[in-house]
């Protein structure tokens, strides 16, 4: 049994500055990854099956992203190699965390590592995106600037910090925030370099807080924090964040969350825990 981690991700802005012929949107967004992650295990098996043990209620095991991952990749490398598959979720679903996505990404990093199939970086990153826009960015292994639908990436180096991030109690569609009649898609490209990311904002985060009065009110909490260097929505939500300097700072402000609210405090990483074990 091998166990890996896949880490939760926050976009500390998110442009959305055009659209596509197709109807996909053209966004430019800073990944960060944060210590705070789902653990994935898998146990070899020579029949070819890929088994997931522990499916996530409501998701159909085939629509799982681990599942649709391992598949992929079998399909891609003829492998006739299978896979258990044991999923221990911790990242909210919904939260624009990208809990699913990251998933993906390391069911294809440790698989193509274990099954021994040597798909190179540049291939992997083209599967990934066949999953899902996020899916490239887990593979690609640091923190990013990134165009394009997602797919366009950057290195980045980000300064250290630390995260309060509050899950509010509800779950947000994509789908739903990108196709509302009230998104804007027309903000200004920046360029990299120079740029700062705390000049960026959320482009879906009024689109959210105005059909979810959950979210809207977790961010007006965090916005009245003090010593927060960004106070925003990560992705199409659910989950907000503060960042600040230091850890103390961070578990500070996450002593003063009301009792109805609830969230964790986490590390702002350089890379993804995977890039330096497989590299």
């Amino acid at each position: 049994m091998f166990t890996f981690p896949a880490p939760a991700k926050l976009n500390l802005f998110l442009h959305v500055v055009g659209r596509r012929p197709d109807g996909y949107h053209l966004l430019q967004t800073v990944f960060r990854f944060i210590d705070f992650s789902d653990q994935i295990s898998f146990k070899l098996r020579d029949d070819g099956v890929i088994k997931l043990h522990n499916p996530i209620a409501g998701v159909p095991e085939e629509k799982d992203l681990c599942v649709r991952a391992a598949k992929l990749l079998q399909q891609q490398t003829g492998t006739t190699q299978g896979v258990d598959i044991f999923l221990q979720k911790q990242i909210p679903m919904g939260g624009g965390l990208g809990g699913g996505s990251s998933d993906a990404a390391t069911t294809l990093l440790a698989l193509n590592h274990l099954w021994k199939v040597n798909v190179n970086p540049e291939q992997l990153l083209e599967l990934g995106l066949q999953l899902g826009a996020d899916v490239p960015v887990f593979i690609f292994g640091q923190n990013a600037f990134a165009e394009g639908v997602g797919e366009k990436l950057a290195a980045i180096e980000l300064p250290p910090a630390w995260y309060l991030v509050l899950v509010p109690p509800v779950q947000v569609s994509t789908a739903e925030i990108f196709t509302s009649k009230e998104l804007t898609r027309n903000t200004i490209p920046i360029t990299i370099p120079p740029f700062s990311v705390w000049q960026g904002h959320n482009d879906l985060e009024l689109v959210v807080c105005r059909a979810y009065p959950e979210v809207a009110r977790c961010l007006e909490w965090l916005k009245r924090l003090e010593n927060t260097t960004i106070a925003a929505m990560s992705g199409s939500g659910a989950c907000v964040f503060a960042e600040f300097a230091t850890e103390q700072a961070a578990r500070a402000a996450f002593e003063q969350i009301p009792d109805d609210m609830k969230g964790f405090v986490a590390k702002g990483l350089d890379c993804h825990p995977m890039h330096k074990t497989l590299n």
